[in-house]
């Protein structure tokens, strides 16, 4: 059985996509916080200074009545909320993974279609019988003509 598990753990294919999946997780912490930290801070000041992340609607108040400061006092008070901000942060991660992946998919097909090189001509047609003459041909081995 042990034999059986090494042999499909080693094969090619198993270990390409644990690579993937471990570069993933490593790519989506990056996105992460290019969105929280890089990207949404300006788009927030553009907006008037609002943080997504503490953009959120109390469904039901907590232990301690609000008005709650943030979305963090919010959930230490024991309140419900619906966090409608960090649902936006995580559209924003989406459509920056969804671009970058399109980007690598456009890249490599690109690569794939490398130019073919153009062959030069081998042979030529016989200017009496039109068969196909090599180049360096003298005279015609169809129809014996000068060439």
């Amino acid at each position: 059985m042990w034999k059986e598990f090494r042999d499909f753990a080693m094969r090619g294919n198993v270990v390409d996509m644990a690579v993937g999946i471990v570069i993933g997780a490593a790519f989506g912490k990056i996105v992460s916080s290019v969105v929280a930290d890089v990207m949404m801070p300006p788009i927030g000041l553009l907006l008037g200074g609002v943080d997504f992340s503490n953009l959120y609607v109390v469904l039901k108040e907590g232990k301690r009545a609000g008005p709650y400061l943030a979305l963090t006092d919010a959930q230490a008070a024991g309140a419900v909320t619906l966090n409608y901000g960090v649902f936006l942060n995580q559209i924003i991660s989406f459509i920056i993974v969804a671009f970058a992946l399109f980007m690598v998919v456009k890249a490599m097909n690109r690569l794939q279609r490398a130019p073919q090189k153009v062959e030069s001509p081998t042979s030529k047609p016989c200017p009496q019988c039109t068969l196909p003459i090599p180049i360096e041909a003298k005279r015609c081995p169809n129809c014996t003509s000068q060439v």
